[in-house]
């Protein structure tokens, strides 16, 4: 498992080729799509920003998956939008917009899981790599 200063690097250096392309590498990943997630910290009441792909897409949500590579604790991000479920999402050249957060439970989270099974199955190998059930996480615009 990445720790977390490999975790931020890989952040920081995708950020960076974000940013010195203008825009034009960086929003696809492995055949998925890039979100730029900024929650506000739990602790700090900073803006904190990750960059996550998102494998499966319900509607106009991005569905997240908080697997951070399969480790015993959840992301940071996960626990911040926990606390403060509004959040900003960046993907592609289009703006930044106003989501909420929103966690998938019961069936709604098993058939989400199953498509993602279907289209990104390493994320398999992340959940038998912890007791702990991965969360999937909905970030769907604000009306």
């Amino acid at each position: 498992m990445a720790s977390d200063f490999q975790m931020k690097t890989m952040n920081k250096v995708h950020g960076s080729m974000l940013k010195l392309s203008g825009g034009r590498l960086g929003w696809r990943m492995y055949g998925m799509p890039v979100v730029e997630l900024t929650t506000i910290g739990r602790k700090s009441g900073q803006p904190r920003t990750s960059l996550l792909t998102s494998p499966v897409q319900n509607g106009d949500a991005f569905v997240i998956v908080a697997s951070r590579g399969g480790d015993d604790i959840n992301p940071a991000w996960f626990l911040n939008l926990q606390k403060t479920p509004e959040v900003t999402v960046k993907s592609g050249r289009r703006p930044a917009t106003t989501m909420r957060a929103r966690i998938a439970e019961g069936a709604e989270r098993d058939e989400l899981w199953q498509r993602i099974m279907a289209y990104k199955p390493h994320y398999g190998g992340y959940q038998k790599k912890t007791s702990r059930v991965i969360p999937l996480v909905l970030l769907e615009p604000v009306a």
